[in-house]
């Protein structure tokens, strides 16, 4: 038990769960937003085309094999909701794929302008490397007839 404890300390400590975790925060917080989008501003548009129809009105209303009391709420299919969760979907889609896109030229850009840079120069050498050099040289110079 000690060492799958550490195990998921090891896993949870690593930053592609962090990251997973933030995603899924600002994932659920996009959510809301597009759903605002589609239900808010899309549909309304969508229903100036359509006659004026409410999408959430739309439905078809199933039949009861059993006897309900006259007070019962009928057994509903309800597409509309459907089609907007569908139309929902496509925008968040959408928007995610701009995204990517986005980030993906960016980190190429990036990766561009680093292969381009030129290498940084080689460091001078210091005080000490210079001397040794010199003794080395003054050496060679003895050594040669």
């Amino acid at each position: 038990m000690k060492k799958f404890i550490q195990e998921f300390k090891a896993f949870i400590n690593k930053g592609n769960v962090l990251g997973l975790a933030v995603g899924v925060i600002i994932g659920g917080a996009f959510s809301t937003i597009t759903t605002s989008l589609t239900n808010d501003i899309i549909m309304p548009i969508v229903s100036i085309f359509l006659g004026g129809m409410d999408f959430s009105t739309m439905r078809v209303t199933l039949p009861t094999f059993f006897s309900l009391e006259e007070n019962a709420v009928p057994n509903t299919l309800n597409y509309g909701s459907f089609l907007s969760a569908v139309i929902n979907f496509f925008i968040l889609a959408l928007v995610v794929f701009c995204l990517v896109k986005a980030f993906n030229k960016a980190m190429a850009l990036s990766r561009r302008k680093q292969e381009q840079a030129p290498p940084p120069a080689p460091p001078e050498p210091s005080n000490e490397e210079k001397l040794l050099m010199e003794i080395r040289d003054l050496l060679k110079q003895q050594r040669q007839p």
